[in-house]
């Protein structure tokens, strides 16, 4: 009876899908078990953070202090840099004491004219000029509000791009951000699966760096088919509270193909 031995060296098909094959078996089983494994394809995926951004001064200025160190967690609202601003809030308390003197002004010139003691040209333009007074005072407001960066949400900080008492420009970058609390898997698949792979459908996720098996579920498909490589790229939602998991990390996606 002939018997077969699988190349069980590196290399071998056996350690290529990391399938344990017995050392010695029949000829069509054997050959049954590679077929499977030929038709199972290897699909890399990487996972992603649902929400990441990069935060960055929205004012020329130097920065007072940054709370937050690479890896740390912060909460959504939680004041991440803090910028010097001793010029802005100066320039604050002058336009709310000009809009004081504008509103007084105002209620001067009101009364005057009910009175009959002053025009009506007066009492409008001082009115005018309360309402001036006031628009300066939104801005200066405004402008010191952007004297710290908030957390838009909850996560960590993947990367300090400056540092406390560094002066920097307007829009150039500070922290890299991303909230880990919802991951996402990223993949390439052959443009003919696109017909067989709808949202909802169920996939397993195999990640390499804590050597553990994941469900997700297909939110999107690519609306665009790569012309050279002739694939379209898949996003699945990795669902479940898994603190070992961590945006980066690579692995497999476990689907049979289509």
């Amino acid at each position: 009876m002939m018997r077969f031995r699988p190349n069980s060296g590196k290399g071998g098909l056996a350690a290529h899908w990391g399938w344990a094959v017995p050392a010695l078996c029949l000829l069509s089983p054997c050959l049954s078990v590679m077929e499977a494994a030929a038709q199972e394809p290897v699909i890399p995926v990487q996972l992603v953070a649902v929400q990441y951004t990069t935060l960055s001064a929205e004012l020329p200025g130097k920065i007072d202090r940054i709370t937050v160190k690479e890896g740390d967690r912060f909460k959504e609202g939680q004041t991440l840099v803090a910028f010097d601003c001793v010029i802005q809030r100066a320039q604050l308390d002058e336009a709310q004491a000009v809009l004081g003197a504008a509103e007084k002004s105002k209620t001067v010139h009101k009364r005057l004219l009910e009175l009959n003691s002053a025009g009506t040209l007066e009492a409008e333009k001082s009115a005018s000029d309360a309402a001036v007074a006031q628009a300066k005072l939104n801005s200066a407001r405004a402008v010191t509000t952007k004297c710290g960066i908030t957390a838009p949400f909850s996560g960590r900080v993947v990367e300090q791009k400056a540092r406390a008492h560094q002066y920097i420009q307007a829009g150039q970058p500070i922290l890299d951000i991303l909230d880990d609390s919802a991951l996402e898997a990223e993949f390439i698949v052959p443009s003919g699966w696109v017909r067989n792979l709808k949202p909802g459908l169920v996939v397993q996720v195999a990640v390499d760096e804590v050597k553990k098996v994941y469900p997700a579920r297909i939110a999107r498909v690519g609306a665009k088919v790569d012309a050279v490589s002739h694939s379209v790229k898949v996003v699945a939602e990795v669902r479940g509270d898994y603190p070992e998991l961590i945006a980066g990390m690579t692995g497999r996606v476990q689907m049979p193909a289509p």
